[in-house]
């Protein structure tokens, strides 16, 4: 098997990742998983679609994330794997689809507005 790449958005997060048979190893942006996510809740969710499918030990995973923040970035990641996976096995895409790992979450931070404090809320009104 070759390298297969594939690509996953979330918020402001950009996650490519290039999958190859391999022990399970997952690198990114040259660092281990458990050095680059320490939190055990965002390690599983990058494992979501793996752990789905039974093959935690069968792919290597090599992925540059940019942008965002660290839930943003691996929820991309997840979906970068998901959709990587598909491209191995078409059968597996209705179970990671069910799950809602190939569907992208477009929910994007609203711009703030000019003479408010944020983006929906306003300044305290004063009649006097």
């Amino acid at each position: 098997m070759e390298q297969i790449n594939a690509i996953g958005r979330r918020k402001s997060s950009v996650a490519r990742v290039y999958l190859t048979e391999g022990t399970g190893k997952i690198v990114i942006n040259k660092r281990e998983l458990d050095k680059y996510f320490p939190s055990g809740i965002l390690q599983y969710v990058v494992k979501q679609p793996l752990q789905l499918l039974g093959v935690e030990e069968k792919y290597d995973i090599k992925a540059n994330l940019d942008g965002g923040g660290f839930t943003g970035q691996s929820q991309a990641l997840r979906m970068a794997i998901a959709r990587a996976l598909v491209k191995i096995n078409a059968e597996d895409k209705k179970a990671l689809k069910d799950h809602g790992f190939l569907t992208r979450d477009a929910r994007e931070v609203e711009r703030k507005k000019p003479g408010q404090p944020k983006a929906r809320r306003r300044f305290q009104f004063s009649k006097r």
